[in-house]
């Protein structure tokens, strides 16, 4: 018997938690330890991983000017278009309210969010994010003191020197190594998904009966139409405003987001998104730094969705968050969305990261998962789709004129560079 992706066995875990939550309630509660374990892996797994991830992120630089004026200019692209991105999903969700009939058990509640309902949000956010102790802060899964500290141990291997034969090299190469090792553990961790999806469904519609898959199909459809809305709203007012040709740019990019979508992959997407923009006119230098940059820093489908999906989940634990929580959540994502690109299914581990600042409820990710696919492959679309755009973007704002390459007559076919990775 052929080994199925994890996809299909996340598909058969659902299918099954349904079907025992609904015939054998009974049995279906006593399968939530099954979903217990799955939470635990993914709490084990965050901390060390951003922690990794960021510092490789940073200190591999190599300098603090980063690389210059695309730089700069690109990453403020990229923080305008995923904050953008992280209130849309935050604006949609509360008024669809997709959660709202769900039933999940509350969570502890943040002291965090508590008292940022009820003190200086500023205030808060600085006393709370300021780690005491690096190892207390992966103990108790306080991902915004694992992120600060992250970042500043980043900055002084920086300072200190990274580099052959530079003082903090051999820092640089552990923390690489550690990454390597991290994103193999959670690949691990993700082939016990299936269970955890079965263990979740099971008990959820044991203990509830089968209401609770109407708002995770109400939950898809709303992230769907939220991902139009950006696309048509954000990044084409992004091509007006730079005077992007549509119809060059959706030559180059249908191959590439077909791709992401088809595979709920962006790596497999690289390659023709590559070949295609730079084809299509925008300088080399450009494309090379701003696309990949992007795949870390520019994920505005993935930001999109994390958004919406912590509000799911707070919605469906009859969990009210006051507007200065709600804000405190996107200044979380804005951080905790960096960095763990890499990561298959990386949203799912970021989510679990918020869901842990925030006090929510973990058994809501783990509900997810069952439609996680089709979540994946719209944002994973979107996520190339403004990966390419901002490539585009920066040229133009550089004062590039788009134009094809003397000696091209077309773009790349997007299946070539793929098949060659294989």
């Amino acid at each position: 018997m052929k080994r199925g992706s994890l996809t299909s066995w996340i598909f058969l875990g659902l299918v099954l938690g349904v079907a025992i939550g609904a015939w054998w309630p009974h049995l279906g509660v006593e399968l939530e330890p099954l979903e217990t374990i799955f939470l635990r892996l993914i709490k084990m797994v965050v901390g060390p991983l951003i922690f990794a991830t960021l510092v490789v992120g940073i200190a591999g630089q190599g300098e603090l000017r980063g690389l210059g004026r695309v730089a700069v200019k690109a990453m403020v692209l990229f923080e305008v278009a995923t904050t953008l991105a992280l209130v849309l999903g935050l604006w949609v969700v509360n008024l669809v309210r997709p959660g709202a009939g769900a039933h999940l058990q509350a969570g502890s509640g943040a002291d965090l969010g508590t008292t940022a309902a009820h003190t200086n949000l500023l205030q808060a956010m600085i006393v709370h994010t300021v780690p005491q102790s690096f190892a207390q802060a992966l103990a108790n899964g306080e991902i915004l003191q694992v992120v600060v500290f992250s970042v500043l141990f980043a900055v002084a291997m920086v300072v200190a020197g990274v580099g052959e034969g530079r003082p903090a090299q051999p820092l640089l190469q552990l923390c690489e190594a550690l990454a390597k090792a991290m994103f193999k553990l959670t690949e691990m961790v993700m082939w016990t998904a299936p269970l955890g999806v079965l263990g979740a469904m099971a008990a959820s519609i044991g203990g509830q009966g089968l209401g609770v898959v109407g708002p995770l199909l109400k939950l898809v459809a709303t992230l769907y139409g939220a991902l139009v809305v950006f696309v048509v709203v954000v990044l084409g007012g992004a091509m007006a405003l730079f005077r992007i040709p549509l119809g060059r740019f959706w030559a180059a990019v249908r191959g590439p987001a077909l791709i992401a979508f088809s595979t709920s992959s962006s790596e497999a997407a690289l390659p023709s998104a590559l070949e295609n923009m730079e084809a299509m006119g925008v300088p080399a230098g450009i494309v090379g730094f701003v696309i990949p940059a992007g795949y870390s820093f520019n994920l505005t489908g993935s930001t999109l969705y994390l958004s919406l999906a912590t509000m799911f989940i707070a919605q469906a634990a009859g969990m009210h968050l006051s507007v200065g929580q709600q804000v405190f959540m996107l200044l979380t994502l804005m951080l905790t969305s960096k960095g763990v690109a890499g990561v298959s299914r990386a949203a799912i581990v970021v989510l679990a990261a918020t869901a842990i600042t925030l006090g929510l409820p973990l058994a809501g990710v783990a509900l997810l998962l069952g439609v996680d696919q089709f979540l994946d492959m719209g944002r994973t679309a979107v996520n190339v789709l403004g990966n390419c755009l901002a490539a585009a973007v920066v040229a133009r704002w550089e004062g590039a004129t788009i134009q094809q390459p003397s000696g091209q007559t077309s773009l790349q076919a997007p299946e070539e560079p793929v098949a060659r990775r294989g």
